[in-house]
């Protein structure tokens, strides 16, 4: 499946200006687009929520060729409870362990030598302390599954992934499109997986006239389907075409049409500016502050 890609994974978030000083000054990532939406995704990208919302993609380079991460922020949504289901982002990056030291941002070393930190809202990121790669530092992202052969059998019988390592006696495994791409680690918790409120999404594009393919696909085998084919808007910007699938433990994936995403996809030169205009603009820690009431929980 060398046409398939790993785009990115989703994170929600209720602390813009944290999350922001993680990922742009102690990860050294670049804000590559960021857009606002006046009423809630048909694909329920920012969750099932009906109102105000905005999207921020942060990467170290283009998503042509890089894995990134979206930011989901809900207006009037200060927290989401974490579940079990996400194990952790691993980025290649002695210059991130360095950005979080001068940050005073708490770092924890593990026994084999990997930093775990956690972003703003508690996702993990492990930090291997070795030189940023001018390729995509971004090694892997960890999820928690029940089952591990079952998994497997999702993951790579229907949806056309490579096994890279399988560990049998650790019970996870590792797996991915292609050899230059972010891979997919599967990791056996040997119980059911919890995905809380804060569950995220992992995003693959593929040519377009593979999705009615992959639907009906999934469909044979009576795996659930999210959000059947449907095209998605983003005001003066491409409208592409998604499916969104879940697997055996409820991880939601959605496929992309590739052609329309890489239009979409594109850089935004003006990116930071409207990223940091929308968090000058949203008043609504102010008010929270003024008053002595905490944001809503999710």
């Amino acid at each position: 499946m060398a046409s398939r890609r790993a785009l990115h994974y989703v994170f929600k978030v209720g602390d813009r200006t944290r999350t922001v000083t993680f990922y742009r000054e102690l990860l050294g990532m670049k804000i590559l687009r960021h857009e606002e939406f006046e009423e809630g995704c048909k694909a329920s990208c920012n969750g099932p929520y009906d109102g105000k919302w905005s999207k921020t993609m942060v990467g170290f380079g283009p998503e042509d060729d890089h894995f990134v991460v979206e930011l989901t922020y809900n207006y009037g949504l200060g927290e989401y409870r974490l579940g079990n289901d996400f194990l952790g982002l691993t980025i290649q990056s002695s210059q991130a362990i360095s950005n979080a030291r001068k940050l005073g941002w708490a770092l924890t070393e593990t026994p084999g030598g990997i930093i775990e930190t956690l972003a703003p809202g508690g996702y993990k990121f492990l930090l291997e302390n070795k030189e940023q790669p001018k390729s995509d530092p971004v090694q892997k992202v960890t999820l928690a599954v029940s089952e591990l052969q079952k998994s497997l059998n999702y993951w790579c019988g229907l949806l056309g992934m490579k096994v890279y390592d399988h560990d049998k006696e650790k019970k996870r495994a590792l797996l991915g499109y292609a050899d230059n791409q972010c891979k997919l680690e599967l990791q056996d918790i040997g119980t059911s997986v919890d995905h809380g409120t804060a569950f995220g999404r992992i995003a693959i594009s593929c040519p377009k006239n593979e999705l009615p393919v992959i639907e009906a696909e999934i469909k044979k085998e009576n795996h659930k389907i999210l959000t059947s084919l449907v095209s998605l808007d983003t005001p003066g910007k491409a409208t592409v075409q998604v499916v969104i699938l879940a697997d055996p433990d409820g991880h939601e994936i959605c496929f992309v049409g590739d052609e329309a995403f890489r239009e979409l996809s594109k850089m935004d030169p003006e990116a930071n500016k409207l990223l940091d205009d929308a968090i000058a603009a949203d008043k609504s820690d102010e008010w929270f502050a003024k008053h002595k009431k905490p944001k809503m929980s999710a």
